[in-house]
């Protein structure tokens, strides 16, 4: 047992470890997970409360992609130069955490040929390593894609399991003292004179309510974030913008395979152990808890894998599945039109609501689980020096702990 056991009042102090001020994370996602990583190896005591299971939400119904910034090179150049750096430091500190066998760009129409070179001065510009390919390489290499395609380009894209991914940056989170709270609601922060004093919490398994103090709030809800904000009466800017997905029982493919075109409907197909994923759409919803799913984008999806690959319509579907993406929002409420959720920046934004009045509230909204790393750099710099425990962020050397560790490492409550 590590950690103290809550008091008869429903009061939890800092868990042990770390000799600096108690941060509470609130989210198990990539960004949390990452997050608590961070700040425990810079020496804060750190309790991550989690409403369902380690990476439940966004994160658990994404591709699995290790995103080498190819996607956005042309598009999104910011998230592009972050999503390559992050790959490559990505691949130094999780070893047991990915499958590094790369990705390419293929062109399916003449129209996908004349975007490539658009896309080589994207991805220079970026610094993304790429290899042109002709059609008979890459039919070589992949058997299975269609004999209509034109040619395409390699680039460094990769895979890993979302749930590992997230176990692997809490096991070492929680080696240095952090403790994790899985199926813990946050049900309000708690703020007085201006100043956030930590929690408070449903414990969804033993239906008990806690008060969690802490000296900050790090607010990495995903999706969710602007629901936790509002407790405090503070704004996060969201959109909201799921997408589906749909994995079928075969790999197709060694390597990732995307659409050599701007970002748009059914552009990639993600192989993850023995299936294949493909997405994804994209639309706008109010709620996060409730994304119906349309059929015709499940049609749509199945379209675009036969282009990439015959006979992909004809294969049973392993799963549909959609979640929101938490893309940065405006600070004003504005009309967009149709679709514009396709042009919003994958950069991320981390903000301190002092100004709303919660002092050491921080919320941390967008990115890609490629990014986490660098989002949870972000934000505790921002949290080390708004309480005055400013120490040097070391995650981007740190090996992290393989996934399994989590499960030893585990501090019961």
């Amino acid at each position: 047992l590590r950690g103290p056991a809550p008091d008869p009042a429903g009061r939890e102090g800092a868990p042990v470890g770390g000799g600096g001020p108690h941060v509470v994370v609130v989210g198990a996602g990539s960004t949390g997970a990452a997050i608590a990583h961070d700040l425990a190896l810079r020496g804060f005591a750190v309790t991550v409360v989690e409403r369902g299971e380690v990476g439940s939400g966004t994160t658990g119904r994404n591709h699995g992609l290790l995103h080498s910034g190819a996607r956005y090179a042309v598009t999104d150049p910011v998230a592009a130069r972050e999503c390559i750096e992050e790959n490559l430091i990505l691949r130094k500190i999780m070893p047991e955490g990915l499958e590094l066998n790369g990705g390419y760009f293929i062109a399916l129409t003449p129209e996908d040929m004349d975007f490539r070179q658009t896309f080589l001065e994207g991805c220079e510009a970026a610094g993304i390593p790429t290899r042109e390919l002709t059609k008979e390489q890459l039919l070589r290499m992949e058997p299975r894609l269609s004999p209509k395609i034109l040619g395409g380009v390699m680039v460094p894209d990769g895979v890993f399991e979302p749930y590992r991914f997230c176990l692997s940056f809490l096991a070492s989170a929680q080696a240095r003292g952090a403790r994790v709270l899985t199926y813990h609601e946050v049900e309000g922060v708690l703020v007085e004179g201006g100043r956030t004093r930590g929690v408070q919490v449903r414990d969804r398994i033993r239906g008990r309510e806690l008060t969690i103090t802490a000296d900050a709030v790090v607010n990495a809800a995903g999706p969710w974030a602007a629901k936790v904000a509002a407790t405090a009466g503070c704004r996060v800017p969201l959109i909201l913008a799921p997408g589906v997905m749909i994995a079928v029982g075969v790999r197709y493919s060694h390597r990732v395979v995307n659409r050599l075109a701007p970002p748009g409907d059914g552009d990639i197909i993600v192989p993850q152990r023995f299936t294949s994923m493909i997405g994804t759409t994209s639309w706008t919803v109010q709620d996060a808890d409730l994304i119906p799913i349309p059929p015709d984008h499940v049609e749509r999806m199945m379209d675009a894998g036969e282009a990439f690959f015959p006979g992909f319509r004809r294969q049973p579907k392993r799963g549909v599945f959609a979640v929101a993406r938490p893309l940065v929002g405006p600070e004003e409420d504005q009309a967009e039109g149709e679709g514009f959720e396709r042009a919003v920046t994958r950069d991320f934004a981390c903000k301190h609501h002092e100004a709303e009045g919660a002092a050491g509230l921080f919320s941390v909204t967008g990115g890609k689980t490629t990014t986490s790393r660098l989002m949870a750099e972000a934000v505790v710099d921002q949290v080390g020096r708004w309480l005055g425990f400013e120490r040097p962020c070391q995650t981007r050397t740190e090996v992290l702990l393989p996934p399994r560790r989590f499960f030893t490492e585990r501090v019961v409550s």
